[in-house]
């Protein structure tokens, strides 16, 4: 009997596949059935069950699998892969329960509708916009940075707590749920991860556990990056899979915010967005730009590249593309420079504030 189900399972494997790609060809029926049906009853369930767990289960479970992983390895080497017959369908169908696993619980959000589409706004846009919206960005910094900082030189010092970060963050999620219900946040699983030091030399701010719905921040970043980190990685727990579209939630989120410490973060986290691209476009605009902005802006951004540099090493160009080929696996084609999305929405959405997610 379990030798058959085990048979049954490994087939089911590149049944899933075929399925999936077929599926995602069709993402009005993945937004409508699974994002806006199946998927936010299955998040909640979620989260509220591990709510009240104080650590990272998620993270406990990577730990186990990866002792799984190096005991099976182990295993199969002091046998030398004999028995290929009984370990392989093993294999494939412990891969296909995960695999079923993931999509289940959130992977198939990486195949709805893009987000523009959604709130009906286009893709693209002019440079002559780009310059628009930067310049209203560094207004707003300005302003922001003004009313935390005693002078215009000064970088904004974020003296809260990580736990404190974590509960003003949902605050802001409180604050939208009216104007924007899709972003309604009940029951968090916001939490520190376990293997914050590591992520930080792997080069990642957070993640989201896809198995557990929980999401998992680096607390070891500089502070003044944990709101709109912590946006980002809730923008995922609601559904929002690619990372532009989470990284256009936390700016939404933060930018919007009761609390000033995290609208400065909000707005300096959208202009730098802005400020590459434009360095893109129009890089001789970029002095004139920078020259408008606070000195002390500067300094947060440059507090920012000076922590990752400390913490470079030789392996974190092969983490980084590992999740590159993560991305463009899950209808990421862009990989890891589609993050720049993030900029047209911006662009696009302060052009039509009226429209909803």
């Amino acid at each position: 009997m379990k030798k058959n189900s085990t048979l049954l399972l490994a087939i089911f494997l590149p049944i899933q596949i075929i399925a999936i790609r077929i599926l995602a060809g069709y993402p009005y029926f993945i937004e409508e059935y699974y994002s806006n049906g199946l998927y936010p009853v299955v998040s909640r369930i979620m989260r509220f069950s591990l709510s009240f767990v104080p650590f990272s289960l998620g993270d406990l479970l990577y730990a186990a699998f990866i002792f799984m992983i190096i005991k099976w390895l182990g295993r199969r080497l002091k046998q030398r892969f004999r028995a290929p017959k009984t370990w392989i369908p093993d294999a494939l169908a412990t891969l296909s329960i995960i695999y079923f696993s993931f999509h289940l619980f959130w992977g198939f959000n990486y195949y709805r509708l893009p987000l523009h589409q959604s709130l009906e706004i286009e893709n693209d846009y002019t440079t002559e916009k780009l310059i628009g919206l930067t310049e209203n960005l560094i207004k707003k910094s300005n302003s922001a940075h003004s009313l935390l900082a005693d002078n215009d030189t000064l970088k904004v010092d974020f003296n809260f707590s990580k736990k404190e970060l974590f509960r003003i963050t949902t605050e802001g999620y409180e604050s939208l749920k009216k104007d924007f219900p899709e972003l309604t946040y009940e029951s968090p699983a916001l939490k520190r991860s376990l293997y914050s030091l590591p992520l930080t030399y792997m080069g990642f701010n957070g993640y989201l556990n896809p198995l557990t719905n929980e999401a998992q921040v680096n607390t070891v970043i500089i502070p003044y990056k944990i709101p709109t980190t912590a946006s980002h990685e809730i923008g995922h727990q609601l559904g929002y899979a690619k990372e532009n579209e989470a990284n256009f939630i936390a700016c939404l989120v933060t930018m919007n915010h009761p609390n000033p410490y995290f609208r400065y973060s909000g707005y300096t986290f959208a202009l730098r967005y802005c400020l590459s691209e434009l360095y893109r476009r129009e890089p001789d605009m970029i002095k004139e730009m920078t020259c408008k902005l606070n000195p002390g802006i500067l300094k947060n951004y440059r507090e920012v590249d000076e922590f990752w540099l400390e913490h470079t090493n030789p392996f974190e160009p092969l983490f980084q593309a590992t999740y590159n080929s993560y991305l463009i696996a899950n209808n990421q084609e862009d990989g890891m420079k589609s993050y720049s999305y993030v900029v047209a929405l911006l662009v696009n959405y302060f052009e039509a504030p009226h429209k909803s997610i």
